[in-house]
């Protein structure tokens, strides 16, 4: 990956930061492969494809959410993991939730498979 013009891993995660807190949908499709998973939380359903991913992204970006890395990515090959926080507003309260995302990356440079890794003892209200 390093040798070809895409952008960088660390570059994905901060433009998929930005994209959260912008509720830029387009932005973020534009990170993932078109035959990309996800599985958020781990143990759920993966959402499978563009239009799965996409209807994913809209219920969340629909809500006003606040996202903000907490410590350093970490990077290995084509895959990272990164601690961040998402903090929204839910049935009016204030819900933040501290999951540790884990991107594996194609050759292109785009997410292939997301997992979110997060339970309740990382869900506070």
């Amino acid at each position: 990956m390093n040798d070809n013009p895409q952008r960088s891993i660390t570059d994905v995660v901060h433009a998929y930061v930005r994209a959260l807190n912008g509720a830029d949908l387009d932005a973020i499709m534009a990170l993932y492969a078109e035959d990309a998973t996800v599985e958020d939380p781990v143990g759920s359903p993966p959402k499978v494809g563009s239009a799965a991913i996409r209807a994913f992204y809209a219920a969340s970006t629909a809500m006003k959410l606040d996202v903000a890395l907490e410590g350093e990515i970490r990077v290995t090959d084509r895959v990272c993991a990164f601690a961040f926080r998402v903090s929204l507003a839910h049935e009016g309260r204030t819900t933040t939730i501290r999951p540790i995302d884990v991107f594996e990356f194609d050759a292109d440079g785009r997410i292939q498979r997301m997992r979110a890794y997060f339970g309740a003892p990382n869900i506070h209200h």
